[in-house]
């Protein structure tokens, strides 16, 4: 038996003990896990450090902090999601009681990725202690020192039988793939993401995949340029452009395409100073072999703004490309880098055209103060998510769900949506073993009187719902009328 099927076998034989469903152990271990991200974050912030050289306070604004936040947001909330939901009834179920049981699936494997190693990792963790399943932890190998911290120390505060660590690389994932699961997360390419679903669909096992893609942003002729220049700047060159995230492209009229270059190379400067390489919160590329493939993408677009880089340290500069045609390199796959091309446009009617033109990102951007346009682009386009005059911040509000559509994923998760997502919503109903002549209806012999009652009950019958309401409505009424005239008298 390998190592990634021993771990799945003691995490299913773990689950079927019961002990993760109690809410009160649920509870137990999310207090565990937001302890570990405070008492161990000098070990965190160290390999976040050497993988993605990134600073202490960068590790925690970007991943740890709206981690503990999502604990505590579940954790207040834990004890609500997981109750029985009520549903409405209708004339034949009148009697019946009618609810919805969230229940664990069973044994989940979260498979992570290098860019936001902990918070990608981690967030669909919380879901799925919160739902009560079991969890293997596939942390990405990209990012060496992170998933070192991650295997040794994760297990020191979670039950290490329900909630394995599993490191290794491609053939390690590829043996996990190979062992069943109840649900499957992952956090990648779509290359890989194919890969993911493919090996789940032998199982039968449903899978949550997001995925990225080319997310556009528009820019408005009309709104604050430089504000929203500003904005653009700081959503796709925080991370050194290693966010999902990230706009991956600028669409403009061409008449101001060259002040859009003029407000982001000020910002650049205003960010990263003149000397972006010494500067401690602007990031490295992860790796040569991903150096090579964003610096390759730069061969056929004209560089307006940086530009430099340094193979020794995987260094590129915050780059911005000019004039960028449909068929340029950089416009063939995510870039996942420092690069932003401007793609000039006729306006939002050709914004809309191109981004249609494209498969499904996770997120489309537009900067504007006509509600109109936003409405607009909304409605004509398909995107996970639209975020309007801002970049990245809708990923921290858990109200909102995250996830993709199309060729950017499937699935969500993020409170809430994280609970559903990783439980399966049991369908539940009780009758009384009485009132037979109600269901004289559906037995044989079918004939057309029996039909008929058949036809009110089930689709001719009033609305219960709204007949509550205003019957409630006329209660009021009647009380109130009761008062006012006791007053008058």
């Amino acid at each position: 038996m390998s190592r990634e099927q021993l771990a799945v076998e003691r995490a299913r034989r773990a689950f079927s003990t019961g002990r993760s469903k109690p809410l009160a152990y649920r509870i137990r271990q999310l207090n565990n896990l937001r302890r570990f991200l405070v008492e161990r974050q000098s070990e965190i912030a160290e390999a976040a450090k050497k993988d993605l050289n990134r600073s202490e306070v960068g590790i925690q604004l970007f991943e740890t902090l709206g981690l503990e936040s999502e604990i505590q947001l579940v954790i207040k909330n834990l004890k609500k999601w997981a109750a029985p939901r009520a549903v409405e009834k209708n004339l034949v179920t009148l009697s019946d009681t009618l609810y919805i049981q969230p229940e664990p699936l069973g044994v989940v494997l979260v498979i992570g990725a290098w860019n936001y190693p902990w918070a990608v990792t981690l967030f669909p963790l919380i879901g799925a202690i919160a739902a009560g399943n079991a969890a293997v932890v596939k942390p990405s190998e990209v990012c060496v020192h992170t998933s070192k911290v991650m295997e040794e120390l994760l297990n020191a505060y979670l039950d290490k039988e329900l909630y394995p660590v599993v490191t290794g690389g491609v053939q390690e994932t590829q043996e996990l793939l190979k062992q069943r699961f109840d649900h499957i997360v992952y956090t990648g390419n779509s290359m890989v993401g194919r890969i993911v679903m493919e090996a789940a669909a032998k199982h039968l096992t449903p899978v949550t995949l997001e995925l990225g893609g080319k997310s556009p942003c528009y820019i408005d002729k009309d709104c604050d340029i430089p504000l929203a220049c500003r904005r653009v700047t700081w959503g796709k060159f925080t991370n050194c452009g290693q966010t999902c995230i990230a706009p991956d492209y600028v669409l403009c009229e061409a008449s101001i395409q060259d002040r859009v270059i003029d407000e982001m190379k000020k910002c650049i400067k205003e960010f990263y100073t003149d000397d972006p390489k010494s500067f401690l919160d602007y990031g490295r590329i992860i790796n040569e072999r991903h150096f090579r493939r964003i610096l390759a993408m730069t061969e056929d677009s004209t560089v307006a703004v940086g530009g430099e880089s340094d193979h020794t340290e995987c260094y590129i500069a915050p780059t911005i490309l000019r004039d960028v045609k449909a068929g340029s390199k950089v416009m063939q796959e995510e870039i996942f880098g420092p690069l932003l091309p401007i793609v000039p446009v006729s306006g939002l009617e050709g914004a809309i055209d191109f981004i249609n033109q494209g498969e499904k990102s996770l997120v489309i951007y537009v900067f504007s103060t006509d509600k109109k346009l936003i409405n607009r682009l909304i409605e004509e386009t398909s995107s996970g998510a639209v975020l309007a005059n801002d970049c990245l911040v809708h990923y921290s509000v858990s109200s909102l769900p995250f996830g993709g559509v199309g060729n950017s994923g499937m699935g969500c998760y993020h409170g809430k949506f994280s609970f559903d997502q990783l439980s399966h919503l049991r369908s539940c109903m009780v009758r009384p073993l009485k009132n037979e002549g109600m269901n004289s209806m559906r037995y044989p012999p079918h004939t057309p009187g029996k039909l008929g009652w058949a036809r009110f009950f089930l689709v001719q019958a009033p609305d219960l719902a709204l007949m509550g309401r205003v019957g409630a409505l006329a209660v009021l009424v009647a009380v109130a009328g009761i008062l006012i005239n006791a007053y008058l008298l």
